[in-house]
């Protein structure tokens, strides 16, 4: 560590002081989280649905907001088909038969809710819990980083033909359709041998598809997939998910923008979970190394563990580091928060620390707060050189010891919203969300 270039520092400090004043967390000028999220879903009820969707969908399909969909087992999309559903459209996934949908590569998705009528996937239960069915899936045909250009899905879905569940190619460009104003609960079904199934899997994406304002609460598995692919994700919310939050794997290429997480330790599952798992392969003889490996961009991400008691709540290991980053992966965070975690960074214990593996790991202008311990390697508890390192005011990063709820507290700007505030109701309101679902 104590050889790494005074050049780099100085490129660094002359960055860090010219954007150190700008604000952290999730922006905008327009409150992006009014009025479309919702973070008490099991108090919603919907009608009963007038539709089924089951088995293949071949040719183009609508559907409309004056019917409620119930998916029937695995729906799949498929033979250049799009399915365009209306804003304020509630879909419900089937409990009893793991209702889920596939978007197959070459097939489109049109769900393009607005903040005032959002999309809704949902649980066909009357007392809905995480994990009631099963998620949305969106197969394309962008790069992975797999030998070859395409690979299969691996989660227990029961296509007609196995050619459905291929993703991958050579078209960073591709475009598979639009998710924006859209709301997943409850979803990750736990399949017998697969384990569970995420909320929303994106498997080969191309960046011309549109991810915006997408809002996953209560899944039993991970909240979003990225799966290679290049795309962008802009206005994402993760609520109380039991798996990950943010999983990146295959050669993913991923900016995340203005995003949030927000997790309980009281709802985790028994795997290990974290706000941010990036990684670039399962195993690294499956991994082209000819390709691009895993990168995620990260701007103004809020990532917050709700505790009512957190020193008791690390001290009995229900709290995990906020990021995982593993060997040959890449990762940069600029302007974003990070608060209540333990610690809130690992590194894989493959990782090499020295100058290139840290040129390819990047957190500035970044609010480290109220976590046990800010950057570590895996299982090495002397952390000494990255806490200074990270720590170097080139980086303008802070390291701090305060609550969440003077935290998030009022923006600089009057021309921003107050999403602070926001959040700080959220947490607020924690202890009596808590009691709700627990009744």
């Amino acid at each position: 560590m104590k050889k790494l270039t005074q050049i780099t520092l100085l490129c660094l400090l002359v960055y860090g002081s010219v954007s150190a004043q700008q604000e952290k967390g999730i922006i905008g000028y327009n409150n992006w989280l009014n009025p479309w999220t919702e973070f008490q879903p099991n108090k919603l009820e919907y009608n009963k649905p007038t539709q089924i969707l089951s088995g293949n969908i071949d040719k183009d399909t609508k559907l409309t907001k004056r019917d409620v969909y119930l998916l029937l087992g695995d729906v799949f999309v498929i033979d250049s088909a799009t399915v365009t559903i209306e804003p304020g459209t509630v879909i419900i996934g089937d409990f009893k038969t793991k209702g889920s949908l596939t978007i197959t590569n070459g097939s489109k998705i049109i769900a393009d809710g607005t903040s005032t009528d959002p999309i809704i996937f949902t649980s066909s239960r009357s007392v809905k819990k995480p994990g009631d069915w099963g998620g949305l899936f969106i197969l394309g045909n962008a790069p992975t980083n797999k030998f070859g250009n395409e690979t299969s899905l691996n989660y227990g879905l029961e296509p007609s033909d196995f050619k459905y569940l291929n993703y991958g190619g050579d078209n960073p460009d591709s475009y598979s359709g639009i998710l924006r104003h859209v709301r997943i609960e409850f979803a990750g079904k736990r399949t017998k041998d697969y384990g569970y199934l995420n909320a929303l899997t994106l498997a080969g994406i191309g960046q011309q598809t549109i991810i915006e304002n997408i809002m996953v609460s209560y899944c039993e598995g991970n909240s979003f997939s990225i799966l290679g692919g290049e795309l962008t994700m802009d206005k994402m919310v993760s609520y109380k998910s039991s798996g990950s939050d943010y999983k990146f794997n295959y050669g993913a290429q991923c900016n995340v923008i203005n995003s949030l997480a927000i997790r309980s330790p009281y709802v985790s599952g028994a795997e290990v979970s974290r706000c941010l798992y990036v990684s670039a392969y399962d195993t690294k003889d499956e991994a082209d190394f000819t390709k691009k490996q895993t990168f995620v961009e990260a701007e103004n991400l809020t990532l917050i563990n709700l505790s009512n008691d957190l020193d008791y709540d690390i001290s009995v290991g229900l709290v995990n580091e906020s990021i995982y980053i593993a060997q040959d992966a890449s990762l940069t965070s600029d302007k974003s928060v990070i608060s209540g975690f333990n610690p809130a960074v690992v590194f894989d214990n493959g990782i090499t620390i020295n100058n290139d593996s840290l040129e390819k790991i990047k957190f500035t202008r970044t609010y480290f707060n109220n976590c046990k311990g800010n950057i570590f390697i895996e299982n090495d508890p002397n952390n000494e050189d990255l806490e200074n390192w990270y720590g170097n005011r080139a980086f303008s990063n802070v390291y701090s010891k305060a609550p969440d709820a003077e935290t998030f507290i009022n923006a600089n700007s009057s021309k921003r919203p107050d999403f602070r505030l926001r959040i700080n109701r959220i947490i607020a309101a924690n202890d009596a969300i808590d009691d709700d679902e627990n009744d």
